[in-house]
């Protein structure tokens, strides 16, 4: 039994002409070349010779003959047959350009905002569209599974979190980009959420220093923390609480955590080294404050040879709060939209 690109180059040798990837599959399954579980074999087929056309560029087996239609590269050495050490290949320019390699939802991003012409592209286009550009490198047999499924998986994580995604869903598997709405359901529920983000964040600063650290207690409890205890402000030696971060009831992190409601100002990286010298045995740090952090105390958080202290500003706090909907209530409606299509 073939690889699905061997069989791939089988198919198009004995056909002596350009093929589209669905004939290649279907010619492939149907001869016995090679086999797939998949319900999609052409966008397989179409997945692996993209690969390949990118990995070897001129050398590649194959060249692009029209949309997802492909022809042996009549001058690339066949694999089953030795290069002969006298002969050249002629130069042929190649028709991938060099390009950083992109994650799934980096190469979705450009190539919507470059290719999408502000309407909404399906999965499956966007996938070939990025392999035949050179943006991603993946070995994989369903690249275009993989990118719908990280693309849905970024939708659902901002959204928990109460922010707009850079993604939006259309059904049918399409795709497109929130910065292309200005106006709309969407964008009004975006303009909410952030107006209730920036009240949260204006009622945290409100409170009074200690009606703050016990609410950060509070708070931790609800991520899993447990024996947290709050340190009396004349001994805490800049720590304000103090507790086991709990995970999957194996892993047990003891923290000490130092809360900063500031108004204004960054925290400085002087804040960053009392807490790390405030640390008891086998503690982590933690810095939650209103406010953001100085370049300075970012670096002096992450200093090599150091115990690391992490850091959490105000929008990040406010997040942690929208996903474990404290101070905020969800809404949920249900949404009508016209399919685009009937495929999935």
């Amino acid at each position: 039994m073939m690889s699905a690109i061997s069989a791939a180059e089988t198919v198009l040798k004995e056909s002596g002409k350009p093929l589209s990837c669905r004939e290649i599959s279907d010619t492939a399954l149907a001869k016995g070349y090679w086999q797939t579980s998949g319900q999609t074999p052409w966008a397989t087929i179409a997945a692996q010779i993209y690969t390949d056309i990118n990995k070897h560029g001129a050398a590649s087996r194959f060249v692009k003959a029209g949309p997802d239609c492909f022809m042996l590269n009549s001058n690339s050495v066949i694999t089953s047959a030795p290069t002969p050490k006298a002969t050249k290949l002629p130069k042929v320019k190649s028709k991938v350009k060099d390009s950083k390699m992109l994650s799934f939802t980096q190469a979705a991003e450009k190539i919507l905002a470059t290719h999408g012409k502000k309407e909404p592209m399906h999965y499956r286009a966007i996938t070939q569209k990025a392999l035949e550009l050179g943006l991603l490198n993946t070995e994989g047999q369903t690249p275009e599974a993989t990118m719908y499924a990280q693309i849905l998986t970024e939708i659902r994580r901002h959204k928990a979190r109460g922010e707009q995604p850079r993604f939006v869903q259309h059904k049918g598997g399409f795709v497109s980009l929130s910065t292309w709405m200005s106006k709309g359901l969407a964008f009004d529920i975006e303009q909410h959420n952030k107006k209730i983000r920036s009240e949260v964040l204006k009622r945290l600063i409100a409170m009074g220093a200690t009606e703050f650290e016990h609410f950060v207690s509070e708070l931790l409890a609800k991520v899993g923390f447990e024996e947290l205890k709050v340190t009396p402000p004349s001994k805490d030696g800049g720590i304000d609480v103090r507790g086991v971060l709990v995970v999957g009831e194996v892993i047990r992190t003891k923290m000490a955590v130092q809360v900063k409601k500031w108004n204004k100002g960054n925290v400085q990286a002087p804040h960053v080294q009392q807490v790390r010298g405030s640390l008891g045995t086998h503690e982590q740090g933690l810095i939650i404050t209103t406010s953001d952090f100085s370049k300075g105390a970012k670096d002096e958080a992450t200093r090599p040879d150091a115990v690391p202290v992490a850091l959490m500003n105000g929008e990040q706090l406010v997040v942690l709060m929208v996903q474990h909907e404290v101070m905020v209530a969800r809404r949920p409606h249900d949404i009508l939209d016209l399919s685009l299509t009937d495929e999935d």
